[in-house]
């Protein structure tokens, strides 16, 4: 590695940096010691003398480099020039020790319903019909009380750790596209499916959306965005976000449950901006935590609080307002 500079300076970066970027296997080098030897404060000021190197221990302070980047891009080229080669994603997985008994729907008159046969249209059918503004409209419309199932995400990522397997869904999935037809959502994606389905059921996420969707193709999925976070743990480049929603939008989702865990309006501004782009269904999320209703003991969250939040969030020209109550503490006085 040679490197040139018109300064001391200059030339000490770029060889850092080179340093950096390089990534060498297979043989021990002296990388992580010129590392050192160049981010050190006495050798960047040329104070050095004879014996520094033997006077500075700290220079030899062994890294261990994960070469993450360098795995990741083997991967990806494995895979598209060999294809998946994870068990699970290129097989059926195995069935367990039990069968799983499928339940028979009945009819209003007991009969057996043939859930093989196209199910019955739904509020779906309204939302590709109309477009989310009039869906939000007809949902606000309509007189009953209309159900949003987490079975496909919330509720087996509490429960089962997010273990539920794409082929388990899929053989439920006839029957629930006839038994919740009239249902507001199903909750299926996001959170934390997406990082579980790739890291421990070795499956595909977006194949999830894709075969779940060709079988339930009347009702409204429902996904959980982490505002700027998307699905991750980490705060993302807007393009990042923009892309993922309107990926997302293409493989069936159809609402979209904006929330950030601190209310923080700048990250649920551009999931709200991400979704819209995407022409999804904006469901702006609000956190709830404390007590309304107890003031004087929860001084910060107050109804006031709440209510000028919401402002905020109507201001966005959102379709739907949720209230997420992550800790069940929404007492029914303060609800």
């Amino acid at each position: 590695l040679t490197c040139s500079g018109a300064t001391f300076e200059k030339a000490r970066r770029r060889t850092l940096a080179s340093l950096v970027e390089f990534r060498i296997s297979g043989v021990k080098t002296n990388m992580w010691f010129l590392q050192r030897l160049l981010s050190n404060d006495t050798f960047i000021s040329g104070s050095c003398w004879t014996t520094f190197i033997d006077d500075t221990p700290e220079l030899f302070t062994v890294t261990k480099f994960r070469n993450r980047a360098a795995k990741l891009l083997t991967y990806l080229g494995d895979l598209i020039a060999n294809g998946c080669q994870i068990q699970g994603q290129v097989t059926a997985p195995g069935h367990g020790l039990e069968e799983p008994t499928l339940p028979t729907l009945l009819d209003a008159q007991g009969s057996a319903v043939n859930v093989t046969t196209a199910p019955p249209p739904g509020w779906r059918d309204v939302l590709l019909k109309s477009g989310p503004a009039a869906f939000a409209q007809a949902v606000r419309q309509h007189k009953g009380v209309l159900i949003m199932d987490t079975t496909w995400r919330d509720a087996h990522q509490s429960l089962l750790a997010t273990r539920l397997r794409t082929h388990d869904m899929e053989r439920i999935a006839p029957i629930t596209a006839h038994a919740m037809a009239n249902a507001f959502a199903l909750e299926m994606w996001g959170g934390a499916t997406f990082d579980v389905a790739m890291r421990f059921l070795h499956e595909d996420p977006w194949d999830r959306l894709d075969r779940l969707r060709a079988l339930v193709p009347n009702i409204p999925f429902q996904m959980l965005l982490r505002g700027a976070n998307a699905v991750g743990y980490t705060s993302y480049p807007d393009n990042v976000v923009y892309e993922f929603c309107k990926q997302a939008r293409k493989h069936g989702v159809d609402v979209f449950r904006v929330f950030d865990s601190l209310n923080y309006v700048e990250n649920l501004k551009l999931g709200i901006d991400a979704v819209r782009q995407a022409d999804g269904v904006i469901e702006a999320t609000v956190c709830y935590t404390g007590d309304v209703s107890n003031p004087a003991k929860h001084p910060k969250y107050t109804l006031e609080y709440y209510l000028d939040l919401v402002d905020e969030l109507v201001a966005l020209d959102i379709h739907i307002l949720g209230i997420k109550d992550m800790a069940g503490l929404l007492k029914p006085r303060a609800a």
